[in-house]
C-alpha cells in the first residue's frame, strides 16, 4: 500500500505549509516536517498503520553500535521514568544473529541513560505501553524511531464487534483508494461480514477523519501542547449527510448485518447504509447508475455458512462462484467489480478474465485484488448462447 499512503500523504501535505512527502519505501513512505505534522498524519491517515519519528541513524557492525546510538539520544526530552516503554525490531538482511538480543540491547540503552541521569529507569510494558521505540535494521544501516501514534491506527476507537475473519481498517481504506472509490460513486459490499469497508466508506463520505475517536501516544510527551492539537480538531467540518443513499451492504448472515448495523452506529455515522440479508448469488444492483462493487468474498469453511453440508469445500466454492458469476455478468453490467482474496485461483473460478491484479498482504497472507469491468452486453452474450442439453 505505500502508492495508496504516498497519494495520501499527498494531500495530508496540503494542509501544512511544512510538511514534505519523500520516497517510497518496502513497507512505508518517509516524509519530514514539524512534529505537528505528525499530529496530522495520525489524524487524517486511513492507510498508515503508525506514524514513526526518526531519532538518529547510523551504520553498524554489533549490537554494541547499536547500544551507543540508543543511549547518546537525548530521551529524557521526550518522556520520563515513569512513562512505560516498549521496544519492537524489524529487521531485512541484517548480519546480526539474535533480534531479541538487539531489541534487549535497545532496551538497556534507553533505561541506562535514566539511571545514569536519574538513578531510575523506565519499565516495561509490552501490552499497553505509554511509549513504544522502533528499532529498523538492513544490512548496513541502523534506525531508531519513537512511535508518535502509540496503538496501531487502523484501532479507529470505534470497532467493538468483528467476524471470524475481519479486514483491517487500514486495509479496507487503502482497497478503497486502489479501487479509486470517492465519496458521491455508488458503492456496493455484497459480503459485508462486520462491514470494515462499508465504515470507512461512510466515515469518508460524512468527513469524519479516522483519528477522531481515540488518543495517541504524542499526547504523552513531555512538551506536548493541547492548544495546537484541539485547534486541528475542531477544524474538522464534517461534510453534509447526503439526501440519496450511495454505499449499500448485503450479507449471508443475519447475525453479520446486525453487527455491520452496529459497527456503523459505533463509527458515527449519521446517514442511511442500506442493509440486506441476502446471499450473494442472489443480490441485484442497488442503483441505477453503475459504480463500484468491493467485497471481500469468503473462501473455505465460510462459504459453507448455509451451503449444502454433503458438499466438499472445493465444490461448494466452484457452486458458488459460478452462481455469483452469472449475477455479476447479468445484472451489474456497466459496474466495476474488485474483489479481495488470498484465492489466486478466483478469476478461474469465477470464468472471468480480469482486467488488473493488485498484490496485497492481508497480515502474512499474500493476495490479491482482483478487478473485473463488466461491460454492457455481457447480460445479451449470455443470453444469446446455446442452452446446454
Amino acid at each position: 500500500m505505500e502508492a495508496a499512503l504516498a497519494e495520501e500523504l499527498g494531500e495530508i501535505a496540503q494542509q501544512s505549509t511544512t510538511m514534505k512527502v519523500h520516497n517510497q519505501v518496502p513497507g512505508g513512505v518517509h516524509c519530514s516536517g514539524e512534529l505537528i505534522d505528525s499530529y496530522r498524519i495520525n489524524l487524517h491517515s486511513r492507510i498508515a498503520s503508525r506514524v514513526l519519528m526518526r531519532m538518529a541513524v547510523t551504520g553498524y557492525k554489533t549490537e554494541n553500535d547499536i547500544y551507543d546510538l540508543v543511549l547518546a539520544q537525548s530521551w529524557e526530552d521526550w518522556f520520563t521514568y515513569d512513562h512505560t516503554i516498549r521496544v519492537d525490531v524489524t529487521a531485512v538482511k541484517s548480519p546480526l544473529k539474535s533480534l531479541e538480543f538487539t531489541t534487549l540491547k535497545i532496551k538497556d540503552a534507553i533505561c541506562d541513560r535514566f539511571r545514569d541521569m536519574y538513578s531510575k529507569r523506565p519499565s516495561v510494558d509490552t501490552r499497553e505501553p505509554d511509549m513504544r521505540i522502533v528499532g529498523f535494521l538492513d544490512a548496513h544501516q541502523f534506525i531508531i524511531y519513537l512511535d508518535t501514534s502509540g496503538e496501531a491506527l487502523f484501532k479507529r476507537g470505534w470497532r467493538e464487534e468483528t467476524g471470524d475473519a475481519p479486514l483491517r481498517e487500514n486495509l479496507a481504506a487503502g482497497l478503497l483508494r486502489v479501487a479509486g472509490w470517492k465519496p458521491g460513486m455508488p458503492l456496493f459490499d455484497p459480503m459485508c461480514g462486520s462491514g470494515t469497508i462499508l465504515c470507512e466508506a461512510a466515515q469518508m463520505v460524512q468527513g469524519v477523519p479516522p483519528g477522531a475517536r481515540r488518543r495517541f501516544a504524542f499526547e504523552a510527551f513531555n512538551d506536548f501542547d493541547p492548544a495546537p492539537w484541539q485547534e486541528m480538531k475542531n477544524a474538522i467540518k464534517p461534510n453534509p449527510l447526503p439526501s440519496e443513499p450511495t454505499i449499500f451492504g448485503s450479507d449471508i448472515s443475519g447475525d453479520m448485518v446486525a453487527m455491520t448495523r452496529h459497527n456503523l452506529r459505533a463509527a458515527g455515522i449519521m446517514f442511511d447504509v442500506p442493509l440486506k440479508q441476502i446471499e450473494a448469488q442472489e443480490v441485484k444492483a442497488p442503483t441505477e447508475q453503475p459504480g463500484i462493487m468491493l467485497t471481500n468474498p469468503p473462501y473455505g469453511e465460510r462459504i459453507g455458512v448455509r451451503g449444502d453440508s454433503s458438499l466438499g469445500e472445493d465444490e461448494l466454492a466452484k457452486s458458488f462462484y459460478s452462481d455469483f458469476s452469472g449475477t455479476l455478468k447479468q445484472r451489474f453490467a456497466g459496474w466495476t467489480v474488485y474483489l479481495f482474496t488470498a484465492d489466486l485461483g478466483l478469476p478461474k473460478m469465477l470464468r472471468l478474465k480480469e482486467s488488473r491484479k493488485t498484490p496485497f498482504f492481508n497480515g502474512a497472507l499474500e493476495c490479491r485484488l482482483f478487478r473485473f469491468d463488466m461491460v454492457a452486453g455481457f447480460n445479451r452474450r449470455e443470453a444469446a448462447k446455446p442452452k446446454e442439453a
